[in-house]
Order: structure tokens, then C-alpha cells, then sequence
């Protein structure tokens, strides 16, 4: 490497462990502690690259930006910073930043930018415009490294109508990144529009997306606008994409294709002017190869993957994510509360298959029945205890017999308490964890008939009606979990 670093950051030590690397890779460095300083450099035309943090004493590195690509419109920025937010790495990427690089930083990988930066320099033309510097209102939450990656892609796509494919286990928090692509993007001033194909009868699915005329089938007694149109000049979601059928699949990539569709019935070409942002929780390339999903389709949809970590992978995210939520239901009407240190380490315990969406479930029960200001960790594993079994770790997926898996489950538990005792109603919370996931499959067996499953359980009708609704579990006709 060839050229002349301009460094700041208000830490002495990190400025002399990266001065010594940068020097070592054969680059001239320029080492200072202040953004006024750094800026005077600029403007006198030194450095052929900037490595700057966000924060310093006299100012922030990020409200340099504008007014170096004003002046240096050629000069590269790489920005660091221990704000490890969405919100950083959005404002890094609007305000024109070359690489967004989050504190603790990898020490090569900053030498790679640098070395990417010195040989490649953008045009003005290439950086998104600058805007001002978004507000705190996170749209997600979380420093975790693993959110980090989520970050920095979600930023490269801000400015973008590129077609986005969102990965990940339900409940980690898929249609959260398609809704701050979209209210952070070109097109935030168009509406988002989401279908969830999960939720729609197969039979209607190509109506919701591409609306029908009147009459163009029995039932379709007046004009009806579907979710194309809906969206235009915006962005369209579609979750649970791996569940589209295949007549729709078919014809999603001929819009695709052709950058417009027909209603049903109709013979009127419209313009598709909307971005798609796409989500799913399976496999597609499995769903491909078994001949469920079309492969030319989904290279179309997945120009740009996006897969969000499971919250077992992101457990430091959880402090941040537990008090966040506590916050949301204080605004939402629940009673206010604080969680201690100890109530958090037993939220880092658990492996949450439920993920994101678990734990703000259960922040909100834990603000509603918590008697104290303080929620303590006894409150925190009375409700962890209570939680139904699909949202458990799977004890017996390893080959254990159901007793040696709810053996094994009672042990961890008792565990968990050390020396006092579990809190009163035990043998009903057990009973409730078996009763949900045998309840849930019978029903998915069965397709959700009511009457096969109370048969095949052996219990009367109104009893499985009854603990249907007192387990709230979901029931759909027609349709066989996987």
C-alpha cells in the first residue's frame, strides 16, 4: 500500500496500534485526536484517505462528511465507531462514507478497506446524496457482531431498487429490516405494502397481488385493486414467499420480466413501479430442488440476501432488546418497569426458538404481571417456566424418549434455582407444555379438523375446543405444518 492516511480518534492507543499497522503496510500516516485538525488537513488538500471515529471532543466525525465531499468529493472516508447502531451505519452510508467499519474493530480488515480505498477511488456520482442525520428511533436494535453484518448490507441498500431476499427463523425480526429499507430509501415517501402469502388461500392469492375486474370470476362483483397497484412508487413485501403456489410463482416472474401485469379479467397493461422485498423462513433452494419453487424466480427475488441471525446467536443484544421493549409497553399503556442485572442473565440462559419475538412477549407479561418496579430474576423464571413447549428447546431431539426429555427439562429447571424451591403450580405448567405442541400437531395432522383430532386424541369435542382456546393455539384448515 502506497499513500497518506489521515487518522482520527479521540483514543490515544487505538490511533498508535493502527498508526503502527498502516505504517508497517508501507502508508505515510497522519495521527490526530481532534476533528478540527483533521478537517484543516483536509482543506489544506492533505491524506489520500481518511480513517475517522464518529465521536471526538470538539466534534463529530459524521457532520464532517458533507462538507468533505464538498470540498474532497474524491477523498474516501472510513468511518468507526463503538455506536454499534442500524442508525450509525445509515447515517455513515447517507452522509457519503466510504466503509462503515464498527468498534472493537478487526484490525485486517480495516487495513483491507484502506488498501480498497486507496485503489479504488469513488465518484461523487457513486455516494448516496447526503441528507440530515436521522433521528434515534431505532428502527432495530441490537451491537451484536452478528447485527453488525445486517447493518452494513442494509446501509449499501438504502439508495437502492435492488430486490432484496430476507432470511431467517420466525420471530427474528424479518419484515422490521423490509420496513427501514424501505423508510430509509429512495422510495419512503411511497407507501409498503406487505402480504403475508402464509395468510391467504391459495385460491386468491393472484387476485391480492395483481387486483381483478368485475366479474372476471364468480364472486368478483366489482373492481378490486390488488397489492401491485397498492404499492406503486413504494415498496412491496412479500413474506412467506417459499408459500406462494406455483400458478402465482409463474406469474410473479412474468411481471418480473416484463416490468408490468393485468389485473384479473382485465387486458390493460400497468406499470409494476415497485420495489420488491421478499422474506421467508425455509429453505428455498430445498423447496427448489423438490420442485416447489421456481429457480428462475428466485434468482430474480434474491439479487441482494439478507439473513438475520436467531437471537441465540445475538444473546448481548438481549439488555438492549429486554429494556427497549419494557419501553415500547410503557408507551403503549403497561405499567412502567426496570429489569435487574441478574433477571438479564437469565434472559441470556435460554436459547429463544422463538426469538425476537419471544422475548417481546414476554417483556410485555412480565410488565403486566410483575408486582414490583424492579422485575427480578425469580419473576423472570416463574415465566420462563410457564412458557409453552414450541417455544422450549427441543430436550428430545437428540433421541431421548419423552420422559427423558422432560426429565432432563425438570432437572435444568430445579437447577436453575439452586437452593429454593420452584415457584407454586409446577404440575399444571408441566401438564400445559405437553398439552400444546401434542394439541398443535394433532391439529396440523389432521389439516386442523376438529373432529379427527379430538378423535385421534381420544378426548371429546368440547374439551379440545376448550384447550384450543385456553393453550391459544392457532388452527388453519387446510393446511399441514412442516
Amino acid at each position: 500500500m502506497d499513500g497518506t492516511i489521515l487518522l482520527a480518534d479521540d483514543d490515544r492507543a487505538i490511533r498508535t496500534v493502527l498508526s503502527q499497522a498502516l505504517t508497517r503496510a508501507g502508508c505515510r500516516v497522519r495521527a490526530t485526536g481532534s476533528a478540527n485538525t483533521l478537517w484543516r488537513w483536509v482543506e489544506e488538500g492533505e491524506g489520500d484517505i481518511v480513517v475517522t471515529d464518529v465521536m471526538m471532543p470538539d466534534g463529530d466525525g459524521l457532520d464532517l462528511l458533507p462538507a468533505i465531499r464538498r470540498k474532497r468529493p474524491d477523498l474516501p472516508v472510513i468511518v468507526m465507531s463503538a455506536q454499534n447502531t442500524v442508525m450509525t451505519a445509515i447515517r455513515a452510508a447517507e452522509a457519503g462514507a466510504y466503509e462503515y467499519l464498527p468498534k472493537p474493530f478487526d484490525l485486517k480488515e480495516v487495513l483491507d478497506q484502506v488498501r480498497k480505498g486507496l485503489g479504488q477511488k469513488q465518484r461523487p456520482s457513486e455516494r448516496p446524496a447526503a441528507v440530515d442525520p436521522l433521528h434515534e428511533n431505532l428502527p432495530l436494535i441490537g451491537r451484536s457482531a452478528a447485527m453488525q453484518d445486517v447493518y452494513r448490507i442494509m446501509a449499501r441498500l438504502m439508495n437502492t431498487n435492488l430486490s432484496v431476499m430476507i432470511t431467517g427463523e420466525s420471530g427474528t425480526g424479518k419484515e422490521l429490516v423490509a420496513k427501514a429499507l424501505h423508510n430509509f430509501g429512495g422510495r419512503k415517501e411511497g407507501p409498503f405494502v406487505a402480504l403475508n402469502m402464509a395468510a391467504i388461500p391459495r385460491e386468491l392469492i393472484e387476485s391480492e397481488l395483481f387486483g381483478h375486474e368485475k366479474g372476471a370470476f364468480t364472486g368478483a362483483t366489482e373492481r378490486h385493486t390488488g397489492r401491485f397497484e397498492n404499492a406503486s412508487g413504494g415498496t412491496l413485501f412479500l413474506d412467506e414467499i417459499g408459500d406462494m403456489p406455483a400458478d402465482a410463482q409463474t406469474r410473479l416472474l412474468r411481471v418480473l420480466q416484463e416490468g408490468e401485469f393485468t389485473r384479473i379479467g382485465g387486458r390493460q397493461p400497468i406499470p409494476a413501479n415497485v420495489r420488491i422485498i421478499a422474506a421467508t423462513h425455509q429453505d428455498l433452494r430445498a423447496l427448489i430442488e423438490e420442485g416447489r419453487f421456481r429457480e428462475d424466480l428466485f434468482y430474480r427475488l434474491n439479487v441482494v440476501p439478507v439473513r438475520l441471525p436467531p437471537l441465540r446467536d445475538r444473546l448481548e443484544d438481549i439488555p438492549d432488546l429486554a429494556r427497549a421493549f419494557l419501553a415500547r409497553a410503557e408507551s403503549e399503556g403497561l405499567p412502567r418497569k426496570s429489569i435487574s442485572t441478574t433477571a438479564l442473565d437469565a434472559l441470556k440462559q435460554e436459547s429463544w426458538t422463538g426469538n425476537v419475538r419471544e422475548l417481546e412477549n414476554l417483556m410485555r407479561r412480565l410488565a403486566v404481571l410483575c408486582p414490583d418496579d424492579v422485575i427480578s430474576q425469580a419473576d423472570v423464571l416463574e415465566e420462563l417456566s410457564a412458557r409453552p413447549a414450541v417455544a422450549t428447546p427441543r430436550a428430545g431431539a437428540d433421541g431421548q424418549r419423552l420422559g427423558e426429555a422432560v426429565e432432563s427439562h425438570l432437572e435444568r429447571y430445579f437447577a436453575l434455582h439452586g437452593d429454593e424451591l420452584p415457584p407454586p403450580g409446577l404440575y399444571d405448567r408441566i401438564l400445559r407444555e405437553v398439552e400444546m405442541p401434542l394439541i398443535a400437531l394433532a391439529l396440523s395432522a389432521t389439516r386442523g379438523n376438529q373432529v379427527k383430532t379430538a378423535d385421534l386424541l381420544g378426548i371429546n369435542r368440547n374439551t379440545l375446543r376448550k384447550k384450543i382456546r385456553d393453550l391459544d393455539i392457532p388452527v388453519t384448515r387446510g393446511k399441514k405444518l412442516s
